[in-house]
């Protein structure tokens, strides 16, 4: 009777546990759409010749799933037929990265890649230009589409419109904020070729990737159909700075595969993979199936490589004018404990407040899909314009033409104030240099989740401050600096020479960019610039204020300068010894077994110039590479280009220079030092 009672409320608990977990299960008949589907622009407005994104944002029921652009073994994915005006055309829908769903076991399981919640493609719609504004856009989307659960799939349909009104392109904060959270989702360009290699061990495929990013759950999802079993598992290894999954393949072929890397949750890389030769994995560390969330450890390693690197950015031609001329304030001796660190600590937030917001503007347009790296803003000659005029006054300064006037309602340009304009300006004159162990350090911080990035970039602000901070703080080291005396107007004057070098540099830099013209109309600032700032010393000489007239016209000259100065087309390169870089004649030099050199370099880059001097253009060095048929290519990347850009990004790098040499038969390239010195280019060639 004991055990008839125990069985009766066994029964019975067990109902009251099933029928509620039942009530949960998604009803296959119940009333559709089991996909809710809204169809918003980031902008209601675009301008005539333009590009606006729509977002086709979907929504699945509870227990749902929709497909993505390659359903995987099952499935399929939406179809989209739009109805636009004459004239707009639609690119295709770029997808988030999506999630594995593994249906039964064994051979006859089916993988489906599939989406259980929100999901969001972007469409880029393209506008003719001559449109009037105020022109209706009406934009019609009928959309057929697949949603299953676990055990059922239902075909289903939507209309979707929206109208659009021909204008100046606005966006709203809002819908930025929102089409920034969509794109954050979206997988980013890796850039560089991946390789594949299908053999009767299964499918293998190398993919770059830097040795200290994060990686987690990782997972390649092919976009080419019918080249890799779905159903298969996958092994990732991880081996340098590279991956290698492991897997079985489909149907046979020989082109390219594409497709998406799973890099961590939600988190994706785009990839292109040619054939070649893939070794099997040595016995790396396997990632599949096996979380890694401990980026703390590769984060403190880019940490100390860019506060190294930041360290030695001091030493740097491009950094020492700069240095020199905040030398000359802390020679000057009597300075009070007090007013000695709080020098050094305004010192250092002026040099972090320009690093961290570079870096944070680096880190937010890469999320919004842009290719941009180190130094990225001199790219645009304007800037470099700016930049010229601004070393062009401190030259003019430091020469004793004129003092920098100070507002009243700051410290004297020798206190707080002063350093924490020296430190921003420190700051902004390294961005064109790239250390030893500085490129390593940056390009795992645009990998690493967002708040790590930041603290690498803060890492090589602090490196750039530490001298003077030090100094600032360690008494002995400011007591050794010399007393101050009649000498250090002298010493300000030579520092004028340095300086002036550095505006040279600056033009020659905005000739590269912007022609002559541009350099032209560069020097025609200085000179306008130069009769304002005497005008400035001799009020000053006479006791009298700068002026509000000379501020204005200051900023008149300089705007004028910035916005007439205008970008040139690059010639290509005409060395006989050397080529224009392209990942297609990478890939034919190397498949006819040439050894190959390559190297990116930008005319803002003084780093790049200087080992172009003292190593690459060298006659032992062009002797070594005729010597031994090794071919050379150049990436030039002053005017940004964004596929330079990703393929820089993808040897682990943020910036230029980058030199990478691909001996015969090498699967991947080394990675040489960004300090080069013809010896070491000698030795790699083969002596």
């Amino acid at each position: 009777m004991r055990r008839l009672g125990f069985a009766i409320v066994t029964v019975l608990l067990w109902l009251g546990l099933a029928v509620p977990a039942m009530a949960q299960l998604p009803d296959p008949y119940s009333k559709g759409p089991h996909i809710a589907i809204t169809l918003t622009a980031e902008s209601d407005t675009p301008a005539p010749g333009g590009t606006v994104t729509l977002a086709y944002d979907a929504v699945p029921q509870p227990g749902w799933h929709g497909y993505w652009q390659n359903p995987g073994d099952a499935g399929f994915p939406a179809k989209l037929n739009w109805t636009l005006p004459a004239g707009v055309t639609a690119d295709a829908p770029r997808y988030p990265v999506p999630t594995t769903l593994l249906i039964g076991e064994g051979a006859d399981a089916l993988q489906n890649y599939v989406f259980e919640r929100r999901f969001t493609p972007l469409i880029d719609l393209h506008l003719p230009p001559g449109l009037a504004k105020g022109t209706k856009l009406p934009i019609r989307l009928k959309t057929n589409y697949l949603v299953c659960t676990d055990q059922i799939c239902v075909p289903e349909k939507a209309e979707l419109s929206l109208t659009l009104t021909v204008g100046d392109g606005a966006i709203t904060p809002a819908a930025r904020a929102r089409f920034d959270a969509f794109r954050q989702a979206l997988p980013k360009p890796l850039g560089a070729a991946a390789t594949y290699q299908r053999d009767a061990r299964g499918l293998r495929l190398a993919i770059p990737y830097p040795a200290g990013a994060p990686l987690s759950d990782a997972y390649f999802f092919a976009t080419t159909p019918n080249r890799v079993a779905y159903n298969a598992p996958q092994m990732v290894t991880r081996e340098g700075d590279r991956l290698i999954v492991s897997t079985q393949a489909s149907k046979p072929g020989d082109g390219a595969i594409e497709g998406v890397l799973r890099i961590g949750k939600a988190r994706g890389l785009m990839l292109r993979a040619e054939p070649g030769v893939v070794p099997a994995p040595a016995g790396g560390a396997s990632l599949a199936g096996a979380p890694m969330r401990a980026w703390l450890l590769p984060a403190l390693l880019a940490l100390g490589g860019a506060l190294l690197g930041g360290l030695i950015l001091n030493v740097m031609p491009c950094v020492f004018p700069i240095l020199s001329l905040k030398a000359l304030q802390l020679a000057r001796g009597g300075v009070e404990e007090r007013e000695a660190r709080r020098e050094a600590l305004a010192y250092t937030a002026g040099v972090l407040l320009v690093i961290v917001g570079l870096g944070a503007a680096i880190l937010a347009l890469r999320a919004g899909g842009t290719a941009v790296g180190w130094a990225f803003q001199l790219q645009n000659p304007a800037v470099v314009a700016v930049l010229l005029l601004l070393v062009a006054a401190l030259t003019l300064n430091l020469a004793g033409l004129f003092e920098i006037p100070t507002p009243r309602f700051v410290d004297s340009a020798s206190g707080a104030s002063g350093a924490f304009a020296t430190g921003a300006l420190a700051a902004i004159i390294a961005t064109p240099c790239t250390g030893p162990f500085m490129g390593a350090a940056l390009g795992a911080a645009l990998v690493l989740p967002w708040y790590a990035g930041l603290g690498v970039f803060a890492g090589l602000g602090l490196g750039l401050a530490l001298p003077f901070l030090a100094i600032g703080f360690v008494p002995p080291l400011r007591r050794a600096l010399p007393k101050p005396g009649a000498w250090m107007e002298h010493f300000r004057h030579f520092l004028a020479l340095p300086m002036g070098l550095t505006a040279v540099w600056l033009a020659w830099v905005l000739g590269g960019e912007a022609g002559v013209d541009g350099m032209a109309i560069g020097l025609a600032g200085i000179v306008g610039l130069g009769a304002v700032l005497f005008l400035v010393g001799e009020r000053q000489r006479r006791g009298l204020s700068a002026g509000l007239a000379a501020l204005v016209a200051l900023a008149a000259v300089t705007g004028a300068t910035a916005w007439a100065v205008k970008p040139e087309a690059k010639a290509a390169v005409a060395r006989a010894d050397t080529q224009s870089f392209s990942e297609e004649r990478l890939a034919t030099l190397r498949a006819n077994r040439t050894p190959v050199f390559v190297y990116f370099t930008a005319d803002w880059c003084l780093t790049c110039k200087v080992n172009e001097r003292v190593a690459i253009d060298t006659a032992p060095v062009r002797a070594a590479f005729a010597r031994h048929k090794v071919a050379t290519l150049v990436g030039d990347w002053t005017s940004g280009d964004a596929k330079l850009g990703r393929f820089i990004e993808a040897h682990n790098r943020a910036g230029v220079p980058l030199y990478l040499y691909y001996p015969v038969g090498a699967s991947e390239p080394e990675v040489l030092p960004q300090v080069l010195t013809p010896d070491l280019l000698v030795a790699k060639a083969g002596g």
